[in-house]
């Protein structure tokens, strides 16, 4: 029988991992039968690591980060987060009749926060995210990289301790792409600077950019072509501030790109 778990950590347990993925498996019904989509995925996210999913198209990562956000059950195996994890899309999501502080605001409205706290704290996220002043703002005045940084405001409104996030920058221009990976790494690492465990901020990331995962990420976790395996991992010892263009970057990305093309070439053979 598949479960999934979602639970808060307790003060006097050891937090272990921010996602537990066990022996998970997913298919989905159609006309020439149950297709398997995700085979057999075992994979941990400790309290504050940053890990990539990388694969080709179809290959499930977006299936598998649905299951960790509950959106859908897996058909065996088993998922546990601590505490409810927080999802960032490609496509923003927010509302257009609100402004971007009402987004955010809604958010917090939804966590419980009493409404006369609302709009400082939304003020404070929208000035990580670098958007002091635009509380104000409606979406249709914003860019498309304003409107994914309003969008990540409103993910750390959840206060979460593990942000899901399913190609949030895939539909950006290179340029706004960069900036925005340098906010996103800034904000993870200063969330992380604190002892404690329990309140680390955690990110697993899905992308079919390979210098995106390595430019990114901790670690890098390599989905085969469907039904989707963990075909490979890596270790991205790579020192921070880092760049998409950095040769250490580079490097790492062709090695990871020939097993990708492996991946995609086996699969091409079935």
């Amino acid at each position: 029988m598949a479960t999934t778990l979602a639970r808060a950590a307790d003060d006097t347990e050891a937090v272990t991992h921010a996602a537990r993925i066990e022996h998970v498996s997913k298919s989905f019904a159609d006309p020439a039968g149950q297709q398997l989509v995700l085979d057999d995925i075992t994979l941990d996210v400790a309290p504050g690591e940053f890990v990539t999913l990388l694969g080709a198209s179809g290959c499930g990562k977006s299936t598998l980060l649905n299951l960790v956000a509950g959106l859908d059950a897996p058909s065996a195996g088993a998922i546990s987060t601590d505490g409810r994890p927080a999802l960032m899309f490609q496509e923003h999501a927010l509302f257009p009749w609100l402004t971007a502080g009402k987004n955010i605001e809604l958010a917090l409205k939804l966590r419980g926060m009493p409404k006369a706290e609302r709009r400082g704290r939304a003020e404070e996220l929208l000035e990580l995210v670098r958007l002091k002043g635009a509380h104000g703002k409606r979406v249709h005045e914003l860019s498309g990289g304003m409107r994914q940084r309003v969008a990540l405001a409103r993910a750390l409104a959840q206060e979460s301790r593990l942000l899901l996030m399913d190609e949030p920058f895939a539909a950006l221009d290179a340029i706004t792409r960069d900036v925005l990976h340098d906010e996103l790494t800034r904000i993870w690492r200063t969330a992380n600077t604190s002892g404690s465990a329990a309140g680390r901020l955690s990110v697993l990331f899905v992308t079919h950019n390979v210098r995106e995962a390595v430019r990114l990420a901790q670690r890098v976790v390599l989905l085969s072509s469907r039904p989707g395996r963990i075909a490979r991992e890596w270790t991205v010892d790579i020192e921070h501030p880092r760049r998409i263009e950095d040769t250490a970057v580079a490097e790492l990305s062709v090695e990871i790109t020939e097993q990708l093309r492996g991946e995609i070439r086996r699969h091409g053979q079935h």
